[in-house]
């Protein structure tokens, strides 16, 4: 496997605001260690944190300039009480809150500066720079022990988008630590092309060294490791290509050379498709296994190509001591493979949202999937999530449970165009050792919605869980729904 170095892109507003988090007692993180707990806890109280994306919200009387809600975690999971409000108008954060920026369409977090507090990522794919529409920027928001305060915007790469208009820059942002070191790198996707950045990095946001990926149009990008040696592999995932409309899938050998192309390529997996993914060991061994999505099927892309299977999929490639290779076949799940809940219609949309976390505490990290075009009864787009269980064999269709809001125990009411599974995400936010499942459904109402359910050792505990909605933590809508929801801190398709 490659050890390169890897890329960060970073150039957005953002803003805190409301309600900041009390002050830790708890002693600081190791610094430098980016443990899954480290990569989400904003304010080093122990507890990972989490982190949701509004990118229709109002800013004033600005439309779609976006927002992103931190809700603090703690013993008795999140809430709306404990947050802050970042858009691109706080003190101490760069940018201005313009009309489409997005700001939030893609949210993601690492400790950047190895101080041992989280710190915040956030695209803004629709945001125009220096002139370019939609050129798309990404900020960062440091974390410390009164939570989120203060950001900085990180340039890409020199030639990033030379002569290219609606780049989308920060469709995607993955984190990962490629050589070791502590730090961790960061990659950013786009309509464009690819940027890798090494940490560490400073508060002025420049990090220890960057490049431009000029061979690679990535709009996903996946960081993990699959090989064992505590180092992460690096995927790209061009997304819909004219001659491949499943997207093919890279694995970065590292950093390009501008005199031969040839030098340090990528490594293409000819049996691998994805748009969006994860990495997490579902199967226990120690190793990483790589899961991606692909939501589109015949019915959304008229191609000469086939696209995903009706209603969509998702693929598993398991990782081993040679890491993931060029000649491994996944194992592929869509709603006609025996034991997914639900029935595979055209549009579905199965795949659009992933997360990959152990919901049960048992060592396997299971894989949660929103389907949010699914219709329930009669009801269209209402959505739907799907859990699948890891295992010693791997990913199964055994004890498979689907979500909607007409599940027994979820608050509220499955409705048409919900959007339900539009956005997914798995963490341990009590610190109990089992992953709470998080469901956003940004359609929902005029601000969006998501659902949290405390993880047990059967599972998601559907009783007392709780429908979070973006208006009563702090967004703020106009003639436009705020899709409060639409994105987490895991991946999500951006085509």
């Amino acid at each position: 496997m490659r050890r390169a170095v890897m890329a960060a892109a970073v150039l957005t507003t953002s803003v805190a605001v409301a309600l900041p988090p009390t002050t830790s007692s708890a002693a600081a993180p190791f610094k430098g260690a980016n443990t899954a707990a480290v990569q989400d806890d904003f304010n080093g109280d122990g507890y990972r944190d989490l982190a949701v994306g509004a990118p229709a919200a109002a800013n004033g009387t600005v439309e779609e300039a976006g927002s992103v809600v931190v809700l603090y975690g703690s013993a008795s999971s999140v809430s709306t009480t404990r947050r802050t409000v970042i858009t691109q108008s706080t003190t101490g954060i760069p940018g201005t809150a313009e009309e489409s920026d997005r700001f939030g369409g893609t949210v993601t977090s690492a400790d950047l500066d190895r101080d041992g507090y989280a710190d915040l990522l956030v695209g803004a794919s629709g945001e125009d720079v220096d002139g370019v529409d939609s050129r798309g920027s990404v900020t960062v928001v440091w974390g410390g022990p009164d939570g989120l305060r203060d950001g900085a915007n990180i340039s890409p790469p020199a030639g990033y988008g030379e002569g290219m208009t609606y780049c989308r820059f920060g469709m995607s942002i993955a984190t990962g630590d490629m050589n070791g070191d502590g730090a961790p790198e960061v990659g950013v996707g786009s309509g464009c092309t690819a940027a890798s950045y090494s940490g560490p990095f400073t508060r002025t946001g420049q990090a220890a060294a960057r490049y431009l990926e000029w061979r690679e149009n990535a709009r996903g990008v996946v960081m993990g490791d699959v090989n064992g040696d505590g180092r992460a592999e690096r995927f790209y995932l061009a997304g819909p290509t004219d001659g491949d409309i499943r997207g093919p899938v890279t694995l970065d050998a590292g950093a390009p050379d501008p005199e031969d192309p040839l030098v340090n390529r990528g490594v293409e997996l000819p049996y691998a498709d994805g748009h969006a993914g994860q990495i997490g060991d579902i199967d226990g061994d120690g190793y990483g296994d790589l899961v991606t999505g692909i939501a589109g099927d015949d019915s959304h892309f008229n191609a000469p190509t086939p696209a995903a299977h009706r209603d969509g999929e998702i693929q598993v490639l398991y990782g081993g001591a040679q890491g993931i290779t060029a000649g491994q076949q996944p194992k592929v799940f869509h709603q006609d493979t025996a034991g997914v809940p639900g029935t595979a219609e055209w549009g579905d949309w199965f795949g659009q949202s992933l997360s990959v976390g152990d919901v049960d505490g048992d060592g396997y990290a299971d894989v949660l999937v929103g389907s949010p075009e699914e219709a329930v009864g009669s009801l269209a787009s209402a959505g739907t999530a799907v859990l699948l269980r890891g295992s010693a064999s791997g990913l199964t269709t055994a004890r498979a449970t689907g979500y909607t809001q007409d599940t027994a125990g979820v608050p509220g009411a499955a409705e048409t165009g919900d959007g339900f599974g539009s956005a997914v995400h798995l963490a341990d936010l009590t610190k109990d050792g089992k992953a709470e499942t998080v469901v956003g459904a940004p359609t929902e109402n005029s601000d969006g919605c998501v659902w949290v359910a405390r993880g047990s050792a059967a599972g998601p505990v559907p009783d007392g869980s709780v429908n979070l909605c973006g208006k009563s933590a702090g967004i703020t809508t106009g003639g436009m729904k705020g899709y409060f929801g639409a994105a987490l801190t895991s991946p999500h398709v951006e085509n």
